[in-house]
Parts: C-alpha cells; sequence; structure tokens
C-alpha cells in the first residue's frame, strides 16, 4: 500500500514538476522570451488543441462546400444535379437522333436517293384469300367505297389527311414539261415560265435551305405544318434566308436557269412528306 502511494505521489510530481522553456538569440544568446510550463499543462494544451482540430474539421465538412472534394462524399444537393445531368443528357441524346433523322430526310430531298416501296393496302383480303380461317364479310356500302377510292387518281396512301386541308399555292405559273415519276427518279414537275418571274411559298413555313449547289443552281426549302416539304431548285436569285419564317403565296426567288441539270429557264418544284416524296399536281394547278 506505501508502494503505491509512493508511485503516485512521484507520478504527480512528474506531472506538476515546472520546466522553464527559454527563447535565445542564436548569434547572440540574448534571451528574448521565456515561459514556465509542466507536463501537465503540455497534455491539457494538446488535447484541447485536438478537440478544437476535430471541432473545426467537423465544422468544415458539414457547413461549407469543401466537403465536396473528399473522395467517396455524396451529398443530396450532389445526387439532385447528377440525376438531372443524367435526364439532361437522355434529352439530348434522344434530340440528337430526331436531328439526325431529320437531317437524312433533308439530304434525300436534295440529292433523290429514295427507296420506292411497293406494298398492298388491301393485305387482309390478300391473307384471306390464301388462309381460310380468316373470313371477311364487307357490305353494299364498302364495296361501292372501296370502288370510288380505286377510281380516285389523286388518291396516294403516304398523305395523311391533314395535308388536303391545306389551300397550297402555285410557286409558279407555267407549262408543265416534265412531269412527277418515281420510277424515273424524278420527284418533281419542271414548270416553265418566263425567266425572273416571282417564286412564291406553296404555304406558310420556315426557310430551312437556302443555298448554291453545283448541280441545281440557287436552292430554297421550306419547311411546313405535318411534316410537310417543299423544294424550289434552279431559282436565279433567292430572297429569304435560312431561318426566316415566311407566308403563303410570299416571294422567295426568281425564276432561273442555275445549276449543272438545266436546259432552259424554269422551276424545279418538288413536294415532300414525312420524308416521302408526293406528285406536287395531286394538290396544286400549275395552269
Amino acid at each position: 500500500m506505501a508502494k503505491k502511494e509512493k508511485r503516485a505521489k512521484k507520478f504527480k510530481r512528474k506531472l506538476l514538476h515546472k520546466y522553464r522553456l527559454v527563447i535565445l538569440n542564436e548569434e547572440t544568446f540574448e534571451e528574448r522570451f521565456s515561459f514556465k510550463l509542466n507536463r501537465l499543462n503540455v497534455f491539457v494544451f494538446s488535447t484541447l488543441f485536438a478537440l478544437l482540430l476535430i471541432l473545426l474539421t467537423t465544422v468544415i465538412i458539414a457547413f461549407t462546400p469543401l466537403r465536396e472534394y473528399i473522395p467517396g462524399y455524396s451529398s443530396t444537393a450532389l445526387k439532385k444535379r447528377a440525376t438531372q445531368l443524367t435526364y439532361k443528357t437522355d434529352s439530348l441524346q434522344q434530340i440528337l437522333a430526331v436531328n439526325e433523322q431529320y437531317l437524312a430526310s433533308i439530304k434525300k430531298v436534295l440529292t433523290g436517293d429514295v427507296k420506292s416501296v411497293e406494298f398492298n393496302k388491301d393485305s387482309i383480303i390478300a391473307v384471306a384469300k390464301t388462309d381460310p380461317s380468316v373470313l371477311i364479310r364487307t357490305s353494299r356500302k364498302d364495296s361501292l367505297l372501296r370502288d370510288a377510292v380505286a377510281k380516285e387518281d389523286k388518291y396516294n396512301p403516304l398523305i395523311a389527311p391533314q395535308i388536303r386541308q391545306y389551300a397550297l399555292f402555285a410557286p409558279v405559273k407555267g407549262t408543265i414539261t416534265e412531269h412527277y415519276n418515281s420510277k424515273a427518279k424524278h420527284y418533281a414537275v419542271d414548270v416553265v415560265t418566263v425567266k425572273d418571274s416571282p417564286v412564291k411559298a406553296v404555304a406558310e413555313g420556315t426557310v430551312i435551305f437556302a443555298e448554291w449547289t453545283a448541280a441545281t443552281g440557287n436552292v430554297i426549302i421550306l419547311k411546313h405544318d405535318n411534316n410537310l416539304i417543299s423544294v424550289y431548285k434552279h431559282n436565279a436569285t433567292l430572297t429569304k434566308g435560312q431561318g426566316e419564317a415566311v407566308k403563303a403565296g410570299e416571294v422567295i426567288g426568281t425564276v432561273g436557269n442555275t445549276g449543272e441539270l438545266t436546259t432552259g429557264p424554269h422551276l424545279h418544284f418538288e413536294l415532300w412528306r414525312d420524308g416521302f416524296p408526293v406528285n406536287p399536281i395531286n394538290f396544286i394547278d400549275f395552269d
């Protein structure tokens, strides 16, 4: 027991034993300042400094943006921002895909590279003839309607009903020298008229292309509602630029003879719907 008390007193003396820390000038050994301390003071000061450092670090991590630089740290705001960026990236990818399809459609308009698609609109009847399990009963009214549709010269299965509600203006008045011919890949009508005659927009729309091309000269392309596109080639001049809005019947150029694929003043006019060519004379009177 006495040994334990003796050890305790010895440990206490060590803790409370005072030391003097002196700061001297190295060259002159002049005493600059000094202070007394003991081991207990050093221990208390070190503990308080460590606690203060821990508290300061906690405050910085919890209440300042510096926490975002800690590897592996993920806050609610960061997660929200990452989610928003993910949605935005996905939307941009979809927009790019739509634009690529749109540009491909415009490329078809410029180059005339369109594959003709053959399909049977009455495929159900064709199946019924080969498959006895399919039975179709048609009424007299239905048969009369089918006959009327079959005799309709201006019927085009690629055109939605909305296009028939259009009042399309004639871009020019003149004589058609070459008609629409899908087999020959001539997806337009060539209208001969007086040189420098005004070329008018067939409907209200936006100019999506207005440039010079070696083959077709001055070309202007308009985009209208319901995915309808009108193309005007071999113009002498263009009065509208890309991105401008035009009204139906507004002058967008003048008739000319520009480009390599022309033999005289005329307008090469094309009409497209959903990426497919349409016979313009079905909807426009050029006489």
